[in-house]
């Protein structure tokens, strides 16, 4: 069982039932005409962003950049940082001979404080952006109550998600994949970096053995910004 979140789940088995090919991976991207101002930068070697975890032994290197500013996320449609979505990009490196399945991986956000918040999925988002009454009830649209789901916003959501979202199933020899996860930081506090960690569980090599774990702790990232 995948546990990005269910979304992340949703993608990664969505890509298992497309998984029959030799070269053992796929990593889907619906390209839409309608997206915000342009796609992330190439993704590098992960072993050259500040927040990373690199495996000697196993060949791996894993790095998660937080999309913590309003002006990298103009990527997206959606303005994930207001509604307290942080778009977090993950780039692995695979420098071995192998092929590393994430079929199975196991992503979380650490907080300081020790919360463990996995990947949210596009439903998540989408319930805190439709407007509420004062009850927390989604509001009526026009003279009857009209479900919001199909909505431009939701559909937007849909799309971010299915253009950006990591959901590589493997990571072939000597390739570098990379994606984003979006997390909750809803009641993490003004700094939610401060202090957390990304995990990654459940990575396996080409035998089916599981990798140790990943630990991404941010503020590697933080102290490389000033």
């Amino acid at each position: 069982m995948v546990t990005m979140r269910p979304r992340s789940r949703r993608a990664l088995l969505r890509g298992l039932r497309l998984f029959a090919v030799p070269i053992g991976f796929l990593l889907i991207a619906t390209v839409s005409a309608s997206f915000a101002e342009t796609d992330p930068p190439p993704a590098k070697d992960a072993t050259t962003y500040p927040a990373v975890d690199f495996h000697a032994k196993d060949q791996v290197a894993i790095a998660a950049e937080p999309f913590e500013t309003a002006e990298k996320c103009k990527i997206f449609q959606v303005d994930y940082l207001k509604y307290r979505f942080m778009p977090i990009r993950i780039i692995v490196t695979n420098t071995g001979d192998h092929p590393v399945s994430l079929s199975d991986a196991r992503i979380f956000f650490i907080s300081a404080s020790g919360d463990k918040v996995p990947a949210a999925e596009p439903e998540d988002v989408e319930r805190r952006v439709r407007p509420k009454d004062s009850r927390g009830r989604d509001i009526p649209i026009g003279p009857i109550k009209v479900h919001t789901k199909g909505s431009a916003s939701d559909d937007k959501i849909e799309a971010d998600f299915d253009h950006f979202e990591y959901a590589a199933l493997a990571v072939e020899p000597h390739t570098t994949r990379a994606g984003f996860l979006f997390y909750d930081m809803d009641g993490l506090g003004d700094t939610p970096l401060r202090g957390a960690k990304l995990t990654l569980r459940e990575l396996r090599n080409s035998n089916g053995d599981e990798l140790f774990f990943f630990e991404i702790p941010f503020d590697k990232y933080l102290e490389a910004r000033h």
